[in-house]
């Protein structure tokens, strides 16, 4: 059973299952850019880029968008409480991640929609397991806004 400030057990599984994903999707990444050489894309997608290479966009997603999603993860398998808002904040840095990805690029491809679904679902997941659902879903509030 979950206590206070413990989401509940499905909360916590959806929770690492995204940030693990999206650990080891930034950590291939990392490889691929740097050492792999840019996995095949050609450096003229980054015309027009602050880069001349794939190193750095690649070090970036692997220290700042995986490092991030470890933090997360470190934090939930520690029980800090502070886990969950690490999850909301890793999701925003994924989402964060593929709108700056667009803006340089001005290329979309499928794995962005991917990627950006997954931090989507990430910050919802946490929000939601920090209590955000409000009980019952409908109902209206005492306060009138004025």
């Amino acid at each position: 059973m979950a206590g206070a400030g413990t989401p509940a057990r499905g909360w916590r599984i959806a929770l690492a299952t995204v940030a693990w994903f999206n650990l080891v999707s930034a950590l291939i990444g990392l490889v691929g850019l740097t050492a792999g050489g840019g996995m095949g894309l050609p450096l003229e997608v980054l015309e027009g880029s602050p880069f001349t290479s794939y190193a750095w966009p690649g070090v970036i997603l692997g220290v700042v968008v995986g490092g991030v999603q470890a933090l997360a993860l470190v934090a939930q398998y520690g029980r800090f409480r502070l886990a969950w808002g690490l999850h909301a904040a890793a999701g925003l840095v994924m989402m964060i991640w593929i709108f700056v990805e667009l803006a340089i690029l001005r290329e979309w491809s499928l794995l962005q929609g991917v990627y950006f679904v997954t931090g989507l679902a990430q910050t919802t997941l946490a929000v939601l397991a920090l209590g955000a659902w409000p009980h019952p879903l409908f109902a209206r509030s005492d306060r009138v806004a004025r």
